[in-house]
């Protein structure tokens, strides 16, 4: 009898929740009854987060970027389910985001694993996989004043790269001014913490035998160089030289000019001004000071003469540069990251965020 009466009276509140709300007065319901529309709304509004690959490198930052949050929950395959097919199918139409942290051929076929009459479900590929596809939207958001649209409404998105994020930070808003001529042939030369590498790398550098700094990708045929060229919109691949070093997270990466490539006239003021009007209203991506001189003084060089590149480690900032010398004709821009953050983990989570409906720097501004 006790549960009988219980059950109506839970009834008769809510519709009279419901009644209230509708003529505007929900705060004469019940309190009970507001505590429980509070709790069954807010588990409405939890959207669940599948990470497949939460055990690699890039899975366990994200997951570690979500792990406090009280509006999403992580779902998880026990472990000796992780690589079972059908347990990820399933995790993978259950969420309504999974973040892919695989290698490029994983990533492919777990996509076509979104059953077909599934249209909830948003991707976000952390691989090279799908980041030229025109079927997938770039997430860049601060790419252009379009792309963060694009974004909220997308339910496929492929991850730039970590190098990418900083040549094409540095190059695309250039070349929208003018500034870069398209079809420009640019030089970018880069520095990165071993995680990048994955853990294989990272084990080789965390032990006492290895090189205390090398060059790769000596074949001129890097897999980050196809969306460099696209999104920059200089429609021409750079000349790419990545290196990393001992220091596990950040970066620089580098772009030199010779103003001879640039519009006639141009000075370094103008590359500045053109980059701090493009990141004006971004929170993530802040302009620094013009010339070495500003640098220096602003404290942001290492012992007043180096540009360190792990000061922002565990962040998803991204800092550009514009060093330039008028009187010779040359420039060389840069931009500081980590690679882990901005330039992969931090940048998922950004995007993801967006998708989802949700302010973008949940969970980014530590």
């Amino acid at each position: 009898m006790l549960a009988s009466t219980n059950a109506s009276w839970c009834a008769l509140a809510l519709v009279a929740l419901i009644s209230s709300r509708e003529s505007g007065v929900e705060a004469f319901a019940p309190t009970t009854a507001r505590s429980f529309a509070r709790s069954t709304t807010h588990l409405r509004m939890v959207k669940k987060v599948f990470i497949d690959g939460e055990a690699g490198t890039t899975g366990l930052q994200v997951r570690s970027r979500l792990a406090d949050r009280t509006d999403l929950e992580i779902i998880s395959p026990p472990n000796d389910l992780r690589k079972d097919e059908a347990t990820r199918k399933q995790f993978i139409n259950e969420a309504d985001a999974v973040i892919l942290c695989l290698p490029d051929a994983a990533s492919i076929e777990a996509a076509t694993w979104v059953e077909s009459d599934n249209d909830r479900t948003v991707l976000i590929d952390a691989s090279t996989a799908f980041r030229v596809d025109d079927t997938w939207d770039y997430g860049f958001p601060e790419l252009s004043k379009e792309q963060r649209e694009k974004l909220s409404k997308s339910k496929r998105i492929s991850n730039p790269g970590c190098y990418p994020t900083g040549f094409i930070g540095l190059t695309r808003p250039l070349v929208d001014a003018g500034i870069i001529p398209e079809g420009t042939p640019l030089t970018v030369n880069a520095i990165s913490g071993y995680s990048g590498g994955g853990k294989a790398l990272m084990e080789i550098f965390e032990t006492d035998d290895h090189e205390p700094w090398g060059a790769y990708g000596l074949s001129l045929t890097h897999k980050h160089l196809p969306e460099m060229a696209k999104y920059s919109n200089l429609g021409k691949t750079p000349i790419f030289q990545p290196q990393i070093a001992t220091f596990d997270q950040g970066m620089v990466v580098s772009v030199p000019l010779h103003y001879a490539w640039l519009k006639p006239g141009t000075t370094g003021a103008d590359m500045h001004a053109a980059l701090c009007e493009y990141y004006k209203d971004s929170t993530f991506i802040k302009v620094m000071p013009l010339g070495e001189d500003a640098v220096k003084e602003a404290g942001l060089f290492e012992r007043g003469a180096f540009l360190r590149p792990d000061t922002l480690k565990n962040t998803n900032k991204m800092e550009l540069f514009v060093f330039a010398n008028d009187e010779v004709g040359t420039a060389v821009l840069c931009a500081r990251l980590d690679n882990l953050g901005k330039g992969a983990s931090g940048a998922a989570v950004q995007n993801l965020n967006i998708a989802l409906g949700i302010d973008e720097t949940t969970g980014l501004m530590d």
